[in-house]
Parts: structure tokens; C-alpha cells; sequence
């Protein structure tokens, strides 16, 4: 049996995706890469149990090499992976944060554990500008979503983390078709909040670890993250 196979309730489970693709699908929210994904039956949707637990991470980890290995053999058209928790129901921003670091230190050492390369092309270092997480040899961020998040754009009725392949955005910007796919989206969130999100900016510019979770942070932030194949960088 699965890690995590007991930990999921199948009928809340299609609800909940069911739930997240109306959610992208909505006319107000702002990603239109999300939206591209789905409509090319590219989002990929994982339910979990619990955002406070190590469960699943076994299994989404699993997931997660198995999307870049898809994206490796066909990486035409955008995809997203949602891992979607169940738990916790009630979430402020400064703890879906702690968690969401959590998750993803457990995800890195058990890359770091199998034996997974760094992808090359992007920083182990969440300090460096260049700096991405990385699964199965392939760099990704993080877009996270909770029903507490202060941006509009951000929010959803679970805890959310939506991984993208870090390669699938270089390819568009070689294409020229980045920074039209960014406005967009920037004048969407303007339209939803009334504002630009403070947080977001170009990978290269400032560290992409700032943006994660969705929550405003000060200069003075520090990521609660290391890469355990940091010094092998």
C-alpha cells in the first residue's frame, strides 16, 4: 500500500479538485498560466491529508519525479502540479509559511536521499537570485495559496501548493511570449487587490524563496530552508 493511501478520503478528495479546477477556472482569478494548463489538461492535481504532517511526502515526492521526468520527454505547453491538503482547516499566513518550508525541506532531502542531481541551471542557495528548488534533476517554484492569504490572487479554500517547472518559463522567455504571459497576469492581480504584489519580481532580480508563500516579508526575512546538496553546488 502507498504511503498516504489511508490518509485520503476518496469522495472529499474529487471534491476538493473538483473545487481547485473551478477555482482556476473563475473568471477573477488571475494566473493565466494556470489557466493554460488546464485547458490543455496539463494541472495535474494531488490531495493530501495533512499540511502538518510528513504523510505524504513519500508520495507527493513521487509526483514530483514523475512530472519532471514527463516534462523531460515531452516539454511542449505549460503544466502545474496543485498539492492540495486537507488539513489544517483553519490557517494564518505566518503558519501555512512555517509548513509550506516544512514540506519542502522533507521533499529536498528525500531528492538529496535518492541520489537526485541538482538542476544546474539554477542555485541550491534560497539567498542567491538565481535560486530554485529542484526534484529529480529538474528546477521548480512555488505559487502557495490558503483561504487566510492577504492577496486575493493567493487565496483558496486549502492549503495549496501549485509546483511549476522552472525550465517551461525560460522556454517562453526565449520565445518572447514571458513578459506579455507576466503583464497579464500583473494587470489581472491589479484588478483583483487594487494593487501590484509587492513580492513579485523576475527570477535573477531577487531571490524567488520571498514569493513562495504569498506572505509580505521584509528585507530582513530569512528562508527557513537548506538544500541538503548546498555545498556540493
Amino acid at each position: 500500500m502507498k504511503p498516504g493511501l489511508l490518509a485520503v478520503d476518496e469522495a472529499k478528495s474529487a471534491d476538493i479538485t473538483e473545487q481547485f479546477r473551478a477555482h482556476v477556472a473563475h473568471a477573477d482569478f488571475p494566473c493565466v498560466g494556470a489557466k493554460s494548463a488546464q485547458a490543455r489538461n496539463m494541472l495535474d492535481v494531488v490531495i493530501a491529508h495533512d499540511m502538518r504532517s510528513g504523510w505524504d511526502d513519500l508520495r507527493i515526492h513521487d509526483r514530483l519525479l514523475e512530472w519532471a521526468d514527463r516534462y523531460r520527454n515531452d516539454p511542449e505547453g505549460l503544466r502545474s502540479m496543485a498539492v492540495i491538503f486537507q488539513q489544517p482547516d483553519e490557517i494564518d499566513e505566518p503558519t501555512f509559511e512555517r509548513l509550506l518550508w516544512q514540506r519542502l525541506q522533507s521533499f529536498a532531502e528525500k531528492d538529496n536521499w535518492l541520489g537526485q542531481s541538482y538542476d544546474t541551471s539554477v542555485s541550491a542557495d534560497p539567498t542567491d537570485p538565481h535560486f530554485s528548488l529542484s526534484f529529480g534533476g529538474e528546477a521548480y517554484f512555488v505559487v502557495g495559496l490558503n483561504p487566510s492569504a492577504s492577496r486575493p490572487a493567493r487565496r483558496f479554500a486549502y492549503p495549496t501548493m501549485v509546483f511549476n517547472l522552472h525550465d517551461q518559463f525560460e522556454t517562453l522567455r526565449e520565445d518572447g511570449r514571458y513578459e506579455r504571459m507576466r503583464d497579464a497576469i500583473l494587470e489581472r492581480d491589479r484588478d483583483l487587490a487594487g494593487d501590484i504584489n509587492p513580492m513579485l519580481a523576475r527570477h535573477g532580480e531577487s531571490s524567488e524563496a520571498r514569493q513562495y508563500s504569498g506572505r509580505a516579508v521584509d528585507e530582513g526575512w530569512e528562508c527557513p530552508f537548506r538544500d541538503p546538496r548546498l555545498e556540493e553546488k
